[in-house]
């Protein structure tokens, strides 16, 4: 395939190419949560964070939207590191130093979320 010709993939429009796409997230978000135990442990903490953070935290909208986004950003890193890992192993199973990096990179990309959340939460909780 010339770096001009596209994916045979990519041969829907329109309407069509938003259902398929659509039904691939929503692919993406079983995936992820049949296999990836991070996943399922941020996504438990966002079902609890929140709706305290929308319904529970005296707090202004703005301040409420930086928790929501905090969390859900968590979500989408774990994602993105999941789909990482998974082009790594599918790639090959040996260890090699650039797959080591790649998976450490995603990993330093959850960790730098994490820190952002939990900052989000104390900056409103206790930033006042």
């Amino acid at each position: 395939m010339s770096k001009h010709e596209e994916s045979p993939f990519k041969g829907k429009t329109g309407i069509r190419r938003l259902i398929n796409a659509f039904g691939y997230s929503l692919d993406g978000i079983k995936a992820a949560f049949r296999h990836e135990d991070a996943f399922r442990q941020l996504a438990l903490l966002a079902i609890i964070l929140i709706p305290t953070a929308l319904f529970i935290v005296p707090a202004s909208p703005l301040a409420r939207a930086l928790l929501v986004a905090s969390s859900l950003a968590t979500l989408v890193i774990e994602l993105l590191n999941s789909a990482i890992e998974a082009a790594v192993d599918h790639t090959s199973l040996e260890r090699h130093p650039l797959a080591k990096r790649a998976k450490d990179m995603g990993s330093a990309a959850q960790l730098l979320g994490l820190i952002n959340l939990a900052a989000m939460w104390s900056l409103v909780l206790f930033g006042h």
